[in-house]
């Protein structure tokens, strides 16, 4: 089946003298359990939910459909995967800020007092410019003034040119796509966990029905072989032999019904449901053959179409432009920058000031940390490269395993169903033989023992059988929208 391998994202921003790795997040997932444990959704966030509905006293009627629509809707799984989407969207807005000009306005008034001693303009500096007034110094010139002093500025930066940025960016935009596949991974992983569990607990509930009905005939039976021995017909023997069979088959009614419920809590914890809340499943056992497809087929449409492997490839795109922006640090960054604003000094009137400032930085004597940079993203580089040819053959695999399981899962079936049909018929001859009072009720009870075998099988069996076509359709990719054909409903 389809595995969620992971979300790589590295966004890089540009800061002298190197670039800052920014963010780094992982996703995985997890396959389908073969067989009900007592999960948590801190061992697997699928497992759990968002509770979008309060308890209520109503019973909710839920179809398969409608269970994976609250899935896809309240899962937690998925709603950490598509917040982690959403986090790396913004820190790719991060990474396009580095591209666009930064304007920001500055202004303010104020009362300023300057002390000219402290400035270096003490009685005797002063004195020296004196020549310079015609009438001299004013009298009584104070060493302490006063300014108001009013500004307004607009300042200008931005990037010209700068390779790492250039670079970051793409690595940015290939992380958003890796992000992207790993939130649609996580949809096929909620439709494959909800879908397993609402098929669970369709087998649990006729595993609950058998052992009502087997119970129901074992009540017969104690009641009939009962009243035989009480006249006198039947030895003490049978009946205890009904007796023990009767409760034998109580308890295990009460283990059904137990895991029953333990299920059910799980569907609703799985799709945003109050673990108390009632719910009644409305679809019944899926059972349809399955078209054969071959190897070849299955792989072509899982290459195209599965989440995991777009995720890596989108990781290899990321991680090059990684690589390249760490190669681009030798180059050259020209930048632009710069302020106009205006300046007013005790209502004097205005003056406008500018500057304009271009700045080119050249990376000199870093050549040991930059070759450390370039090859530590060459060796991330060829590592996911790696798992990429892996996860080709992983998928071949998975495909051939699949396959391999609904056929083997689609034989075990027909036999269970034979099974039941003998084990029916053999009940009900030797029930025959037992109210002729040809044989006593040792017979009678093997038999019950093996209907119930039986029909435990023949439930176990669809409940594989469903559950491999599920893994099917996982492991070529289009589980999410084409559940319903591949398991016949």
């Amino acid at each position: 089946m389809e595995v969620i391998r992971g979300v790589h994202f590295v966004l890089w921003r540009a800061t002298a003298p190197s670039l800052l790795a920014m963010l780094a997040l992982a996703v995985s997932g997890t396959a389908a359990r073969a067989q009900f444990q007592n999960p948590t959704s801190s061992a697997n966030p699928f497992w759990g939910s968002v509770t979008a509905q309060p308890l209520s006293d109503s019973t909710i009627q839920l179809s398969l459909d409608e269970a994976i629509r609250r899935g896809l809707e309240n899962n937690l799984g998925l709603k950490e995967a598509e917040n982690n989407e959403r986090s790396i969207h913004g820190e790719k807005n991060l990474a396009l800020q580095e591209f666009l000009p930064t304007i920001t306005l500055t202004g303010g008034t104020g009362v300023y007092q300057h002390n000219l001693v402290a400035m270096g303009f003490g009685r005797g500096t002063l004195a020296e410019f004196a020549p310079m007034f015609p009438n001299g110094l004013p009298p009584g010139l104070s060493l302490i003034t006063r300014n108001d002093l009013t500004q307004g500025h607009i300042n200008l930066s931005q990037t010209l040119f700068s390779g790492p940025v250039i670079s970051g960016y793409k690595a940015a935009g290939a992380a958003e796509r890796v992000a992207y596949f790993a939130r649609m991974s996580a949809r096929g992983e909620v439709v494959q966990q909800v879908a397993t569990t609402y098929l669970r607990a369709l087998a649990a509930a006729s595993e609950v029905d058998n052992t009502a009905a087997l119970l129901a005939e074992d009540q017969v039976l104690l009641d009939q072989v009962r009243a035989a021995h009480e006249a006198g017909t039947a030895p003490h023997l049978d009946e205890l032999r009904a007796q023990v069979q009767f409760q034998t088959q109580q308890q295990a009614l009460i283990a059904a019904q137990n895991e029953q419920q333990k299920i059910l809590i799980l569907l609703r914890r799985e799709i945003g449901l109050d673990p108390g809340q009632k719910i009644q499943l409305t679809d019944p056992t899926p059972y349809s053959d399955l078209a054969e497809q071959t190897p070849e087929e299955v792989r072509a449409i899982a290459y195209k179409n599965r989440q995991d492997y777009q995720n890596l490839i989108n990781q290899v795109e990321e991680l090059k432009a990684v690589h390249k922006a760490y190669r681009a640090e030798r180059l050259p960054t020209l930048k632009f920058g710069g302020y106009w604003g205006v300046d007013t000094v005790n209502g004097a009137g205005t003056h406008g000031n500018f500057a304009a400032i271009g700045t080119l930085s050249v990376p000199l004597f870093r050549e040991a940390s930059l070759r450390g940079d370039e090859d530590a993203s060459a060796a991330q580089l060829a590592g996911v490269r790696s798992e990429l040819a892996d996860l080709r053959a992983h998928i071949d695999q998975q495909v051939r395993d699949a396959l391999f399981d609904v056929a083997a899962a689609t034989q075990l079936v027909q036999v269970a169903h034979s099974n039941v049909a003998l084990a029916t018929r053999a009940l009900a001859d030797e029930t025959d033989r037992v109210q002729a009072g040809v044989d006593d009720n040792l017979p009678l009870v093997t038999a019950q023992a093996t209907l119930a075998a039986a029909q435990t099988s023949l439930v176990e069996s669809l409940y594989r059988y469903n559950v491999a076509k599920l893994a099917l359709a996982r492991a070529a990719g289009v589980l999410e929208t084409q559940y319903r054909d591949y398991l016949g409903r």
